[in-house]
């Protein structure tokens, strides 16, 4: 595990690099506050042990700007200070500190302090990383999908680019519950999301969204090349079974697909691709449907946003 040691002094940052050299702990020191911050934005460590008594930026002002940065909110903070004085502490502990160690500090209570804040920081991991997976398929959840979709618009925002968004929604599932029963239903509800997320890049974000809906969020990539990604996971779909008392199981997956080219918002976003989903299910269903803004796809003002259509065997439908 990694640990950043924020301190102005070149003797102080040495001497608590040493008291940790026995933990088998990756360790980067940064002089100052300022370089600090920096330091915890490129090396995102899993703790930060901060000097209180700094020039320039003082160690409470580098905790505010920590825990109101959501990048870096997260990172358990143990502050190192001369003082011992019970009001610097409260502060240091209002401000959303773990810990407080006097300095001189003793090297075994500094590696004790240090390993029970690593062993938190272990146990919130693993809390963040349940409550933002799905228990039955292990995909992202809805929870996990909206946090990397609003990260992927503020990105668009400042640097440009676009990203699409695919809804997904398994066609006639009711009626395989009905037949088979639930159990066979989640088994194919796992084959799905494993189809889903086995023609992903890594950069795409597969999740379910609950029931038998799912989402793919694809970065830079327009409507139209996200489409390709969406075929892929219909054509492996028709072929998912699950082999049951009574039979086999199968089905068929229908798609929407949106950019966010014209679009104001995210949830404008993930309403594009609903509409096109809904109207790929209504077209017959185990097809794509895909919306381009109809000023990128067409000169006339107040143009109806074109939709492409694509039925089972890859035919165009409807323009």
């Amino acid at each position: 595990m990694k640990v950043l040691i924020i301190d102005d002094s070149p003797d102080a940052l040495q001497v608590a690099k040493a008291r940790l050299a026995k933990e088998q702990l990756s360790v980067v020191c940064a002089d100052g506050g300022k370089a600090g911050l920096e330091a915890a934005r490129r090396e995102n460590p899993d703790l930060i042990l901060l000097d209180v008594d700094m020039p320039e930026m003082c160690g409470f002002d580098v905790c505010r700007a920590l825990k109101s940065d959501p990048d870096l909110c997260m990172i358990p903070v143990l502050f190192l200070s001369g003082s011992a004085a019970p009001e610097d502490k409260v502060q240091g502990l209002d401000l959303g500190a773990i810990d407080y160690v006097a300095k001189p500090f003793d090297a075994f209570e500094l590696r004790a302090r240090v390993r029970a804040a690593l062993r938190t920081k272990h146990l919130q991991d693993l809390l963040i990383e349940h409550a933002h997976i799905d228990p039955l398929t292990g995909l992202p959840n809805r929870r996990a999908l909206n946090e990397r979709l609003q990260c992927e618009w503020a990105r668009v925002e400042r640097h440009g680019g676009q990203m699409s968004f695919i809804m997904a929604d398994i066609d006639h599932f009711k009626t395989v519950n009905d037949r088979f029963g639930h159990q066979v239903g989640d088994r194919l509800l796992q084959e799905i999301s494993q189809v889903i997320a086995g023609q992903c890049r890594k950069t795409d974000i597969p999740s379910r969204l609950g029931g038998d809906e799912f989402a793919i969020l694809v970065p830079d990539e327009k409507a139209e090349n996200a489409a390709h990604l969406a075929e892929r996971c219909r054509r492996r779909a028709e072929m998912a079974c699950v082999v049951a008392k009574n039979g086999a199981a199968q089905t068929t997956v229908s798609f929407g697909i949106a950019d966010s080219r014209g679009v104001d918002s995210p949830e404008a976003l993930i309403a594009r691709a609903d509409e096109a989903l809904y109207r790929a299910k209504g077209s017959g269903r185990n097809r794509l449907d895909i919306v381009i803004d109809p000023q990128l796809a067409t000169p006339a003002a107040g143009a109806v946003a074109p939709t492409v259509c694509l039925s089972a065997e890859n035919q165009p439908l409807a323009t």
